[in-house]
């Protein structure tokens, strides 16, 4: 396994005294077994890590501290009020991974790697802020057959940018060559997010209530959940990835269109959340991925609620009726697995969800008000 390492220019944390360490070993035998005759080659890991550093140093604002050559990045949990105003009171750490599936045999197929590294960041940070939480920190995990700088450096770039569209500074990660698990041109893509949220402002379904008003941000796309229906599909329409369909898109190909990244919805919610300091007005929210817009809404509230949503109150984009279409997919198999347009829901106090909806429209969010909370049993229905 070869290890992304910290970039240079940061401060060395020494973990071996300098009279301890190892002293360089004879050079091996004409015919020896090496490292990298087993097919992992760590001087070409070693540049491309080393090649990472202005990226993700783009990343980074006042709580990455240098560490270069450390074995873990660091990241300061809280700073100065006066300079930065982001103490807390009663902070809780919130973290989740995820990986992109197999929207990578897409990518793998159209040799397109630009925008999956936008996915990876995407799943993680878009899981964290349901919790109320914001975005810190970011580290990602790429396994390979071997080290490809074409390949690999489209994946990182879009994992910095992703990181920069969410605020949170990538601070580290790994890079393993395995070419025993993976043949030549595989890989597989891996995410982890840290978040911060003052206790107090967690997100709680207990605070959920009838009259509440149920908001639908847009997605980009198919996100990144279905994608095995989504090539089993490809596969029986004889569909061409490379060509241009003017059902589904006058401009881009069919491939593009699959392959259109995740949004990462970080500021407008963190924004959101931080305009109202005292008032909770939203007392909800869901992260629409695989199991689709009714199965994860359910998540976010108790048993004694419903969601109604209205079918009407968002027009569904083309992506989803030309792969139902094509892939004669019933309708309810593509509520389960796609999210038909919905990205993300926020469920609102109903005297401020126009005053919300108004401020997540000034972000750049395309806002649907799409339900109400009524009295049930936890159940997400259309109406």
């Amino acid at each position: 396994m070869v290890c992304t390492r910290p970039p240079p220019g940061r401060r060395i944390l020494p973990s071996v005294p300098a009279k301890h360490a190892p002293k360089p070993g004879p050079a091996p035998s004409k015919g020896a077994l090496t490292y990298a005759s087993s097919g992992v080659d760590i001087d070409a890991g070693d540049r491309f890590a080393a090649s990472l550093g202005a990226l993700m140093r783009r990343t980074h604002g006042q709580r990455v501290i240098p560490n270069p050559g450390g074995f873990a990045g660091l990241l300061r949990l809280d700073y100065n009020e006066q300079l930065f105003r982001h103490n807390y009171k009663d902070p809780v750490l919130v973290a989740c991974c995820d990986g992109v599936g197999t929207k990578i045999k897409l990518a793998m197929d159209l040799a397109k790697f630009d925008t999956i590294g936008v996915d990876l960041v995407a799943m993680s940070v878009n899981d964290l802020i349901v919790q109320g939480a914001e975005p810190l920190m970011f580290l990602d995990y790429v396994a390979v057959h071997s080290v490809d700088k074409v390949v690999l450096g489209p994946i990182l770039a879009g994992v910095a940018k992703g990181c920069e569209i969410a605020k949170c500074a990538l601070i580290g990660g790994e890079t393993a060559e395995m070419n025993d698990l993976y043949r030549a041109g595989e890989f597989d893509l891996a995410g982890f997010a840290v978040g911060v949220v003052e206790l107090s402002r967690a997100t709680d379904s207990a605070r959920v209530e009838p009259g509440d008003v149920v908001l639908g941000l847009a997605s980009s796309g198919v996100h990144s959940n279905g994608y095995s229906l989504v090539r089993k599909i490809v596969d029986h329409a004889g569909l061409d990835l490379g060509a241009v369909d003017p059902a589904l898109d006058a401009e881009r190909t069919v491939g593009e269109v699959l392959l259109e990244p995740t949004r990462i919805y970080v500021q407008p919610i963190v924004r959101t959340l931080r305009a109202y300091k005292v008032k909770k007005v939203v007392s909800g929210m869901a992260h629409i991925t695989g199991g689709g817009l009714a199965g994860n809404l359910e998540r976010a509230l108790h048993p004694k609620v419903d969601a109604v949503l209205d079918r009407d109150a968002w027009e569904v984009p083309a992506v989803f009726s030309y792969l139902q279409k094509h892939g004669g997919v019933e309708p309810d198999e593509m509520d389960k697995v796609f999210n038909m347009g919905i990205g993300y829901c926020l469920i609102v106090r109903p005297t401020f969800a126009a005053a919300v909806a108004r401020r997540l429209a000034r972000f750049g969010e395309t806002v649907h008000t799409i339900g109400t909370i009524t009295r049930g049993t936890g159940a997400v229905r259309f109406a």
